[in-house]
C-alpha cells in the first residue's frame, strides 16, 4: 500500500470513529429523555421477555411430551372397546331385559367404499395422510376457537380419536388428553394409516345403538356398509360428533342445521382435497335415514322404558356413549303389575276402539298417540309409564314428548299462584274458590297490555248471579274468560314463575306476559305434568319424578335424582288447589273418573284444533297423567283428534279420563285407598244463592241444561240449573269496549257446563 492508500484509510477509520461517536450520544441523549418512561411494570414485562417465555414454555411442553413418549406405553383396549351388556330390572330386582350382543360387526378395511372413508377424513381430518398422529395447528385452532367463544373444537385427529376410542375413554380431562396425544403418536409410528382408519370406523359410536360403520349403516339406511352411497356415507361421517343430536329422526329444528352443515362441509372439503369433482357436488342430495328399529329386548314398552331410564342418567351427567357402551345395571321404580295395569287400560280403552289398518274408513285413527306416566307423590318414584304402541311403530316416547300443549291442565297453576301470592281482582276482592269472575264467552280481559278475548268451549257463557261465576264453577267447567282474567290478575310473570317452579320447563311458546297462557299454550311432557300434580298431592313440597331408583357399573354408580324436594308452595295453597280439583271430579268436566274405590282429584285438558287431549288426576296414592295426541303418519305433522274411534270431538274427559280410571282402579285394587286430609284449604265464603226477587231484576232467561259425554253427544242433566242473564249484574263491571274481538281459534276442555253452585267437599 502507497502512502497516499495509507492517508485514504486512516481518514475513513477517523471518519467511522466520529460518525459512531455522535450516534453513541445521540443515543445516550434518547436514552436520557425516555428513562422516565420505563419503569414500574415495563421493565420487568418486555416484548422480548413475553416472547421467550412463550416459546420457552412451548420448549417444555414439547419436552414433557418427548419424555411421556419415552414413559408412556399403550395401554390394553378399554372395556368400552370390548362392549358388555346393560342390565335392566323391574323395581322388584327381577329382569326386565337385557340389552343383549352389542350392535357391531367389525369390517376389512377394503370393505368400506373408497370415497365413504373419505368423507371421515374429509370432516375430521383432511391431513390424515400427511401428520404423524397428532395436528398441532389444529390443536391451536382448536384452543383459539374455544377461548374466543366460537365454539368448542378439539383439534383431535382421527389418530387421536381412534386412540381415545380403543384405549383410553371419554372423560374430558387434561390427563386423558395428554395420554391420548403421547399414545396416537406411538400408534402412528406403529401402524399403518389404513389400519388406524379402520380402527377408528369400526370402533366409533354411531348413535341408535351402532357401534362401527357397518352397524351403523344398517341403522340408518338398512344396507351393508360396502353398500353405502357417497351421500349416506357423508351424513354418517356427519352424525358422528354428536348422534344423539344429529339423527335426523329425532333431532329438533338447530340439530338438523346443524348436521346439514357438517354434510355439506364434508362433500365442500372433498371438493377441495380434489376428491370429488365440483359438477358431482352439486348433483349430490341428502339421503334422509330410515326411521329407527327397535333392536331385541326393547319390544312393546320396554325400549320405551330403557330410553326413559337413559334420558334421566344423561340429564344427571353420564354420557349416552358411556350407557351405550354397557356394563350397567339398572333397577328401575316401575311396578311390574302397575305397569301392566297402565298397558290394558290403554289397549281397552283406547286401542281396541281404533281402526289403524283401514285408513279409508278412519283416517284419524292412523295419527292418534297416547302417552302416560303414573307417579307415586309420596316417593317421586315413576311406577308406570306408556310411551306407545310399540318402537317398530312409534320411535321415541309419547310419555317423554315436550311438542304438543297440556292446554287447561294447566290452569290449577294459575289458580296456585293466585293462592301463593294473595291476588286480587280487578275490583280488589281476594281471589279464592268462592271469587266471583264474569264467566261471559269472549269478553276481553281486563288490566292487560296484550288484548285477549278468550271464547269459552263452545262459545257457552257461565253464569250464576248476574254475569258472574265462582272459580269453583270455573274450574269445574274449564271456563277460559275466567282463568285468562286470573292471570292478569295474578300477573303472567308470576304463573310463569309457578310453573317452572314446580317443575315445568321454559321452552319456545311461552312468553312471559301472555295472558292466553291461561289456556296451556306453552309445551309440556307428561312426567312434567305428573310432577306439578304430584307436587300438589303433596302438600307443596317439590316432587320431581324419577324412573330410575338405583344403577352403577364398573366404573361408576349413579346417585339418583332427589325425587322430594323442598317447599316450594304453602301447604294452604296445595290443599286448596287439590280441594278445588275434586269439585271437577265430583261435579265438573272430571266426572267420568268418579269411583267410589277412591277419593280423586283431577282436572281435564284439550288444545286448540283438539291437537291433544289431557287428563291430569290424582288420588292420595297416585298421580297420573293420560295424554293423546294427534300426529300426521307421515311427516310429523301436528292434526285434530275429533273424529277418533269414529266418534266427536276427543276431549279430556273421553278417551283420556277413560283410560285414567281403568288404569287406577286396577292399581289400587287391593289397597286401603285413603281420603286426601286438606285441613289447610282455604275455600273462601260461597255467595248466597239468587233469591227469586234478584232473579226477576236480572231478567233472566233460563236455558237447557246439558252434560256433554265423551262421544260429543248431550244428555239432561236434572241435577244442575242454568239461567242466562239478559243484562248484567249492575254490580258488577263490564269489560273494558276497548279490547280486541275474541279469539274463535281457541277452544276450551272442558266438556261439560256446570251451572249452579258446587258442593265445596
Amino acid at each position: 500500500m502507497g502512502r497516499a492508500e495509507a492517508r485514504r484509510a486512516q481518514q475513513q477509520r477517523g471518519t467511522r470513529r466520529a460518525s459512531r461517536g455522535r450516534a453513541s450520544k445521540s443515543d445516550r441523549g434518547k436514552s436520557g429523555a425516555g428513562a422516565g418512561k420505563r419503569t414500574g411494570i415495563r421493565r420487568f414485562f418486555t416484548w422480548k421477555k413475553i416472547l421467550g417465555t412463550f416459546f420457552g414454555l412451548i420448549l417444555l411442553g414439547m419436552a414433557a411430551l418427548v419424555g411421556l413418549y419415552f414413559y408412556v406405553d399403550a395401554p390394553k383396549p378399554n372395556e368400552e372397546a370390548t362392549l358388555q351388556s346393560n342390565v335392566y330390572q323391574w323395581s322388584d330386582g327381577s329382569l326386565m331385559t337385557r340389552t343383549g350382543k352389542y350392535n357391531r360387526e367389525i369390517l376389512p378395511f377394503d370393505k368400506v367404499p373408497e370415497d365413504v372413508r373419505t368423507t371421515f377424513i374429509a370432516i375430521e381430518n383432511k391431513n390424515f395422510y400427511q401428520d404423524q398422529g397428532i395436528d398441532f395447528k389444529g390443536l391451536v385452532r382448536g384452543f383459539i376457537s374455544t377461548v374466543t367463544g366460537k365454539g368448542k373444537a378439539g383439534g383431535s385427529t382421527i389418530t387421536q380419536q381412534y386412540v381415545k376410542n380403543y384405549y383410553l375413554n371419554q372423560d374430558q380431562t387434561a390427563t386423558r388428553k395428554l395420554k391420548e396425544m403421547v399414545i396416537a403418536l406411538k400408534t402412528d409410528q406403529d401402524m399403518d394409516k389404513n389400519q388406524i382408519l379402520e380402527g377408528y370406523m369400526n370402533t366409533s359410536y354411531f348413535g341408535r345403538g351402532a357401534y362401527g360403520i357397518q352397524a351403523a349403516a344398517q341403522a340408518y339406511y338398512n344396507v351393508d356398509a360396502q353398500k353405502l352411497t357417497l351421500e349416506q356415507g357423508a351424513y354418517l361421517a356427519a352424525v358422528l360428533q354428536a348422534p344423539s343430536s344429529y339423527d335426523w329422526a329425532t333431532a329438533g329444528p338447530n340439530g338438523k342445521r346443524l348436521v346439514m352443515g357438517r354434510f355439506n362441509a364434508t362433500l365442500g372439503n372433498m371438493v377441495g382435497m380434489g376428491k370429488l369433482d365440483e359438477a358431482k357436488r352439486k348433483t349430490l342430495k341428502f339421503q334422509e335415514p330410515i326411521k329407527p328399529k327397535p333392536t331385541p329386548g326393547r319390544e312393546g314398552q320396554k325400549g320405551y322404558l330403557m330410553e326413559a331410564a337413559d334420558a334421566e342418567l344423561n340429564r344427571q351427567g353420564v354420557p349416552k356413549a358411556a350407557i351405550d357402551a354397557g356394563g350397567w345395571t339398572i333397577k328401575l321404580n316401575i311396578d311390574k303389575k302397575k305397569q301392566a295395569a297402565l298397558e290394558k287400560a290403554v289397549n281397552d280403552e283406547l286401542e281396541s276402539k281404533l281402526e289403524r289398518k283401514n285408513t279409508a274408513e278412519r283416517p284419524v285413527d292412523q295419527n292418534v298417540q297416547a302417552g302416560a306416566t303414573s307417579v307415586d307423590p309420596k316417593t317421586g318414584a315413576i311406577v308406570a309409564m306408556y310411551g306407545g304402541t310399540g318402537q317398530a311403530e312409534k320411535w321415541s316416547s309419547n310419555a317423554l314428548r315436550t311438542d304438543f300443549q297440556p292446554g287447561s291442565t294447566f290452569k290449577p297453576v294459575v289458580l296456585a299462584t293466585a293462592l301463593q301470592n294473595g291476588a286480587k281482582t280487578q275490583a280488589g276482592k281476594p281471589i279464592n274458590p268462592s271469587t266471583l269472575y264474569d264467566g261471559t264467552s269472549g269478553r276481553p280481559v281486563v288490566g292487560s297490555d296484550t288484548p285477549f278475548s278468550p271464547q269459552n268451549q263452545d262459545q257457552e257463557n257461565y253464569w250464576e248471579i248476574g254475569h258472574d261465576v265462582t272459580v269453583q264453577s270455573a274450574t269445574n267447567s274449564s271456563v277460559n274468560s275466567v282463568y285468562a282474567q286470573m292471570t292478569v290478575d295474578a300477573k303472567p310473570e308470576k304463573v310463569k314463575e309457578m310453573g317452572l317452579a314446580l317443575g315445568m320447563r321454559d321452552r319456545d311458546g311461552w312468553p312471559a306476559d301472555k295472558p292466553a297462557m291461561a289456556l296451556g299454550t306453552m309445551s309440556a311432557s307428561t312426567v312434567e305434568m305428573a310432577g306439578v300434580y304430584a307436587t300438589f298431592d303433596h302438600h307443596g313440597k317439590k316432587v320431581t319424578p324419577s324412573i330410575i331408583k338405583s344403577a352403577q357399573n364398573h366404573a361408576r354408580t349413579y346417585k339418583p335424582v332427589v325425587p322430594i324436594g323442598d317447599q316450594v308452595i304453602d301447604t294452604a295453597t296445595a290443599d286448596t288447589v287439590t280441594k278445588v280439583l275434586t269439585g271437577v271430579v265430583s261435579d265438573g268436566s272430571g266426572k267420568k273418573v268418579f269411583s267410589d274405590a277412591y277419593q280423586a282429584a283431577g282436572k281435564t285438558g284439550t288444545t286448540e284444533s283438539n291437537y291433544a287431549a289431557w287428563f291430569t288426576g290424582y288420588t292420595p296414592e297416585l298421580v297420573t297423567v293420560v295424554a293423546m295426541f294427534g300426529e300426521e303418519v307421515s311427516g310429523g305433522k301436528q292434526t285434530t283428534l275429533t273424529g277418533t274411534a269414529g266418534l266427536g270431538r276427543a276431549g279430556g274427559s273421553s278417551f283420556p279420563a277413560a283410560i285414567w280410571k281403568a288404569y287406577t282402579l286396577a292399581a289400587l285394587s287391593g289397597v286401603d285407598t285413603s281420603k286426601f286430609e286438606l285441613p289447610d284449604a282455604d275455600m273462601g265464603t260461597p255467595p248466597p244463592s239468587p233469591t227469586p226477587s234478584t232473579s226477576a231484576s236480572t231478567s233472566r232467561t233460563p236455558s237447557p241444561s246439558t252434560s256433554r259425554s265423551s262421544s260429543g253427544s248431550s244428555s239432561p242433566n236434572p241435577s244442575s240449573s242454568s239461567s242466562r242473564s239478559s243484562s248484567p249484574d249492575p254490580g258488577h263491571s263490564s269489560p273494558d269496549p276497548g279490547h280486541s274481538s275474541p279469539d274463535p281459534g281457541h277452544s276450551s276442555p272442558g266438556p261439560t257446563r256446570s251451572q249452579g253452585f258446587p258442593p265445596f267437599p
